[in-house]
Formats: structure tokens, sequence, C-alpha cells
């Protein structure tokens, strides 16, 4: 292993201003106690692959109480060498676990310290690489998965770890501060408890976004104790004391269980060491109770944009979770909604069209169906698909599962049909996307997009929208009265995740309120009629989502054909069937 290159840097870090403020000491539960049992830590090493080649050390605490036929809790610490170091640290966290756990006030608990990975020089007069702050500061989910995939697996062949996520907290500070944040955030299956002091939620890889997404997001079961001080780093990245100001605003608005802990002090853990022990209490208060979803509550004011917290939560209702209703397909998409609220949808590989009537149930409505990927009901009752295994767009009677060609040559991904019966289809193979008429001639209306894929009427059929999967934008037009496209505009961005070159969006619908749903890499996106993203619907899975559509009893079903299953949510939002006479929605706010 290297030398302790992580401790240069962690000390570079935790020095750059200087401390300030109140001299905050430590309290009895940060010192050994007579009578107390003392846990064990022992020290090893580890040589990622999710982090190619890079090597670490890590420490293991083991409690005294600790029973093997019991599944322990566990807590994981950034920068591990520090937390675990009970003679010149701050934290001195096996001391406090000690004492904490001998009072039960905290259960029993297996800690966890790991050190930022360092990638050894190839040749001696070379330098290493040091991963800290590519770890740590990149929001992504690539440290849970690390945690996940590598380190939990490993602890556990020898120790007895919960798998409950209730039963899994994660902390750090400064940059592991947003890296447990981050790990919580990507992974509230793994991770629900969250202790970050003087975290950097600062522009150095883009952790500032994440006040922004705490405001757009479904809430999720995590809690969250922030530590900082108004002393703290104020650089090119942005203002530490700002930032997490801003994250506790967030995390307050959008309902979270959260602790802001203000003070004076800089960038160091002073005060976050004095407060370590109440901290760990608040943490893992009223445990093994279940930490719960957020349900924001709606805030009245005179401002109208201020009249309800979370607008995403004017459509989620809480309690109303995603329910699986079919698995074992291949890979699920093209869904399309009838007069009565049916569903149907394709499972490509398979060649199949399913259907899920309005009490969930699912049947098959069609076997060899060339590829069929989108579908979408036409004014005639009849079911128009994207059959691309043989380049056309067909119509199917669904009394009779017989099919009628429409258009040929067109290698298809997406349609739809309005109230007129007229169709318009993409085809991202040739970056297209054409127009057929009611008397069945086809004409191209648009050129260019990189991979034109999910394509949605707005409820006044005045506006078509194409979503540009390998790209970040959903494109509008104007529909003219011949059926022409004009005065194309990437009108809607949507959110990248960080580590992610596109945006993934697939299928999209609407409501009668006008709001457009987009499926991506980040969930079911929704924005308002000025374009604006006002909310994320997390994923049911961790799949490629890959369309959606409302349905069900009174279209107040969200449905999600999400790779190998397909799933539903009842809603407070009602769907707009786009081969039905035109929906006038309100006028935006702007």
């Amino acid at each position: 292993m290297l030398r302790n290159h992580w401790l240069l840097l962690l000390i570079v870090a935790f020095s750059a201003a200087a401390w300030a403020g109140d001299d905050y000491k430590l309290t009895v539960d940060s010192s050994y106690q007579d009578g107390v049992p003392k846990g064990v830590v022992s020290k090893h090493s580890w040589t990622s692959k999710i982090f190619s080649g890079t090597t670490r050390d890590y420490w293991i605490y083991v409690p005294a109480q600790y029973d093997k036929e019991k599944p322990a809790c566990v807590m994981v610490f950034q920068d591990g060498g520090g937390y675990q170091d009970v003679k010149g640290g701050r934290w001195r966290v096996p001391i406090v676990f000690d004492n904490l756990i001998h009072k039960k006030e905290m259960p029993v608990m297996i800690g966890i310290f790991i050190n930022p990975g360092v990638l050894p020089a190839a040749g001696p007069k070379q330098l290493a690489r040091f991963n800290r702050s590519y770890e740590y500061d990149n929001p992504t989910d690539q440290y849970a998965r690390f945690l996940i995939d590598e380190i939990l697996p490993e602890v556990s062949k020898t120790y007895s770890l919960s798998a409950n996520p209730n039963d899994r907290a994660i902390c750090g500070a400064s940059s592991g501060g947003i890296c447990a944040f981050s790990a919580a955030w990507h992974r509230p299956d793994a991770f629900r408890r969250v202790l970050s002091t003087i975290g950097s939620f600062t522009n150095l890889r883009r952790a500032h976004d994440f006040p922004s997404l705490i405001r757009k997001n479904e809430p999720k079961p995590i809690r969250v104790f922030l530590q900082d001080g108004n002393n703290d780093l104020d650089i090119y990245a942005g203002s530490w004391w700002m930032s997490n100001l801003d994250m506790a605003s967030a995390l307050k608005y959008a309902g979270y269980d959260y602790k802001f802990v203000e003070g004076t002090g800089g960038h160091d853990g002073n005060q976050a060491g004095a407060i370590f022990p109440d901290a760990i209490r608040w943490l893992w208060r009223e445990h093994p109770q279940p930490i719960a979803t957020p349900a924001p509550k709606p805030v009245e004011d005179k401002v109208w944009w201020s009249k309800a917290h979370l607008p995403l939560m004017k459509i989620l209702i809480p309690g109303e979770e995603w329910q699986l209703l079919g698995e074992g397909y291949k890979f699920t998409e093209g869904s399309a909604t009838d007069e009565k609220g049916n569903v149907y949808f394709t499972d490509i590989p398979n060649n199949r069209i399913h259907a899920i009537d309005v009490n969930g149930k699912v049947s098959v409505f069609k076997e060899e169906s060339a590829g069929a990927n989108g579908l979408k009901f036409g004014p005639d009752g009849k079911l128009y698909a994207c059959q691309n295994g043989k380049k056309q767009i067909v119509a199917y009677d669904i009394a009779s599962g017989a099919e009628t060609v429409i258009a040929t040559e067109i290698a298809s991904n997406d349609l739809v049909v309005n109230a007129k019966g007229e169709i318009y289809v993409t085809d991202p193979d040739n970056k297209k996307v054409w127009y057929i008429n009611a008397q069945k001639e086809k004409k191209e209306v648009d050129k260019g997009l990189n991979f034109a894929n999910g394509i949605i009427l707005t409820p006044d059929q005045g506006q078509l929208m194409v979503v540009d999967t390998r790209g970040t934008s959903v494109f509008a037009y104007r529909v003219e009265a011949d059926g022409t496209l004009g005065h194309k505009q990437a009108y809607f961005s949507l959110f990248v995740p960080e580590g992610r070159n596109d945006s993934g969006g697939d299928g999209m619908t609407v409501d009668t309120n006008g709001n457009l749903y987009v499926t991506s890499h980040a969930g079911i996106q929704m924005f308002d009629q000025a374009g604006r993203i006002v909310g994320i619907i997390n994923k049911p899975q961790r799949e490629w989502l890959a369309n959606t559509c409302f349905g069900g009893p009174n279209m107040e079903y969200i449905y999600a054909m999400c790779k190998d299953k397909v799933f539903r949510r009842k809603t407070s939002a009602k769907g707009v069937l786009q081969f039905k006479d035109p929906v006038q929605p309100p006028v935006p706010r702007l």
C-alpha cells in the first residue's frame, strides 16, 4: 500500500480555512468510560474493480455486543482512517460507539472506515493517481456501487451485516459528506441515514445540483444530518456555508426528516467531533422504526408559485406507490390506451403485444408482431403500430387481430394519431419525422435529430413534441393546417444525470393540464406548459424506462414500461386520449 497519501490530501482540505469561532470541546461520550465493553478495530486493504486498480486501507469496528446470529446494523465512513483514530482524531468513533451501544442509545453496529483509493504509479519517478475527489465529489451512483458490490460483500464474508437499508448509515466530512449524501440519494435501497459535516455541496464536480434535485425529485426515504460553520470555505467552487444552507432549505421544502446544526467554525472537524455523539443519537433515534418517505404538505401563500410544496406532489398521491402488473418480458415498450382505459404494450424481442385491462390484468393480444415497437389508438378504434421488423406502419382490428398496412418503407420507432386520423412517426435510423395523412400518403416533415424517439401531441393537438434520446432536449413544433410542422424549437431541456452523456429520453405522455411526462435515465421527468422541469418521478426499478402513458379507471393511473416489467401508479392527474377531440388546458403561469 502507498503510505497514507490520502492523509496529506485530507490535511490540506481541512486546513484551507483557519478555524474561527467557539472552542468546541469533546464530551464524555468521546472518552473511555469505566465498565463499558470495548469493541475491536481491525485493519484491511482492498483493490477495487469499480475504481479500476485503486488500492486503499479500510478498518472494521466490531462492538463487544456483536452476535453473529443477529445481523448487525452498519455505518460506513469516508476518509475512514481519521474517523477510527481514537488517539489524535476528533471523532473517535470506536469510543463513541462503545459508549452509546452500552447505553442502548444506538443499535449494535459494525463500523466500516474506508480511505479513498490511490492508483499506484507505473514507475518509480511517476506520480500516483489520487482518487479522493473523483470518488467523493462526483454526484453519481459509482461510489454507492463500490460499497454495495465490493466492500459490503467482502465484510459480510466474516461478519453478519443487515441488508435492510433502514439499518445502514453513511458518514463523511467535506467531500466525504457529499459522497455520503450521494450514496443514499442514488441508492436508498441500500442506505437511509446520512451524516454530513462541512459537506462540499459546491461545484467541485456538480454537487451544487443537489438542492435543485431535492426540490424537483419525488422524495426518497432518507434521513439527513448536516453541520457547517459560517467561516467555512469560500473559493472558486462556491461557498460551503451557503451551499449547506441551500441544502437545508431544500430538505425542509421537500419535507425531509433532516437536522442542520450551524456553527461559527471553518473547514475543520472541531464542531463535528464535539456534536458527533448527539448526531448519532439523532440519526438512529426510534430505530428500528423504518424511515418514512417524506410527504410534503401544501403551504398556502399569497404568491401563486408558493401555493404548494413540490409541484410533483400535486400529481403523486402519498402512499400510492408503483404496483407491479407483469414481469418476465425481455423488453417492454410502446404503450397505448384505448377509450375504456385498457393499456397495450409491446415486448419487442418476443414479437408480442400485450393488453392490460383496467383492473391491471395482463393478457396477450397479438403474437408474431414483427418487432412492433410504438403503439397508439386511432379514432377508428384500431391499434396502430410501428412494425419495424417489416419497416411498415400497420393498424390492428382489436376484435379479430387482423392487420392492415398503412405505410411502408419507414424505419419507425414511435407514433401518435390525432383526432383526424393523421399519424406522426419517428424514424431514428434516418433522423426523420414522418406525417401520414388520412389518405395514407406519407411525407417527411422533419430531419436532423440525433435519435428521434418518443412523440406526442399537446392536449389541444396544436403542437407536436419529439424527444431526442441521444441528446438533452424535447423538440416542440407547431402543427400547421396542412399537417406539416413549423417553428421547431428545443423547448424542453431534460435533466441529464452526472456520468451520462445523454438524457435517455424515450416515451412521453401528457395530462389534461398540459403537463408533459418523459421517461429518461433519471426517471419520469415532468414539465409544465412553459417548458420548465417541475418534477422527476422515481423509476419503479433501476432498469431502462422505455415508455409511459395514462390509463386505467378514469385515466388516472400512470403506467411504466421498464425493461422486463410493467408497472402502474395511481395519481391525481388525468391523461388525454389524443385520438379524441382536442382538450384545451389552462393558460400556463409564466
